[in-house]
């Protein structure tokens, strides 16, 4: 071999290899769709948690002269009815109605990946009970039970401060049985795999195996669907604080913003009242489903 072509042959260096969730995430920023939606909500999180700090309207004070105003350079999206900064309790609002859908998610994920585990790994009694409550909680509309639930709250005259808290419990008590099902039936195929047989072997508990291993490996299932949950809980909150059962004023949320502009006269001579709140619920729910659609795609193992 001629010396040349010795010194041309350079030795190639391994490639280090990526992970499941390097891949994932690389599908996922490919999906220009969902990035956007991605990028949104992280604009949506800034405006409402750290927009209201940069506003000089931040004590809400009512200010008769100014009811009703229409946008101006000092009241951007106008004043309301009381003379109120419409563009700072859109921010404030925004707060209550994110962290009520992300709470009320996190507290169903909680209940439903438990008890979906615990449901598919013993099976037997313990799967009839749990599943057949999860069946009669599924066949009574939602809605209508969080209205029934919301006007009891009103009866009782439930002061607004302790209502959201309220709120949050109802909407999670309302969406576990579907995501149990889900948890459960990926559970029924798990326990089969070959690395729960060597669990069993090692004489591992029962606990650890469920936590250890058998929900984790149900994490891309339960990012998507809590995902799209955080969607249904903020269109549910809305409903029922516009409907005046959910959380009440003086508290502002986006759905009691829409519930203040309830006269004809607002709808048709004040658009500003109505719109922005309208567009917030519209956009950010539109964005979570176009993240949770990429989530879906980028999680899923059969894609490419």
């Amino acid at each position: 071999m001629p010396a040349g072509t010795a010194k041309a042959i350079k030795p190639t260096r391994p490639t280090k290899p990526t992970s499941l969730w390097q891949q994932s995430l690389k599908r996922l920023l490919q999906n220009k769709v969902a990035t956007f939606g991605m990028i949104y909500l992280l604009f949506m999180f800034l405006f409402c948690f750290i927009g209201p700090y940069f506003s000089p309207y931040l004590t809400e004070k009512t200010n008769v002269a100014m009811m009703n105003r229409p946008p101006s350079m000092a009241h951007w999206l106008g004043t309301d009815n009381l003379g109120r900064d419409v563009l700072t309790r859109l921010m404030l609002a925004g707060r209550i109605s994110l962290t009520v859908g992300i709470a009320s998610m996190a507290l169903s994920v909680v209940i439903g990946a438990l008890l979906g585990a615990i449901s598919g790994y013993y099976g037997g009694l313990v799967d009839q009970v749990i599943m057949r409550f999860a069946d009669v909680l599924m066949t009574i509309p939602g809605l209508p039970l969080l209205i029934i639930l919301g006007a009891i709250l009103s009866d009782l005259k439930v002061p607004s401060d302790y209502r959201i808290y309220i709120v949050m419990l109802m909407l999670a008590l309302i969406s576990w049985p579907g995501l149990t099902r889900l948890i459960r039936s990926q559970i029924l195929t798990l326990r089969e795999q070959e690395f729960m047989q060597a669990a069993e072997v090692l004489g591992l508990r029962d606990r650890r195996k469920i936590l250890n291993h058998l929900l984790p490996n149900t994490i891309p299932l339960l990012l998507v669907a809590s995902t799209l949950s955080i969607a249904g809980a903020i269109l549910s909150e809305s409903v029922l604080s516009y409907l005046g059962l959910g959380v009440v004023p003086p508290t502002p949320t986006w759905g009691n913003m829409m519930d203040a502009a309830n006269s004809l006269l607002d709808f048709e001579k004040r658009p500003w009242l109505w719109i922005p709140p309208g567009f917030a619920i519209f956009s950010t729910v539109i964005a979570i489903n176009l993240l949770g659609d990429g989530l879906r795609d980028a999680l899923d193992p059969k894609m490419k």
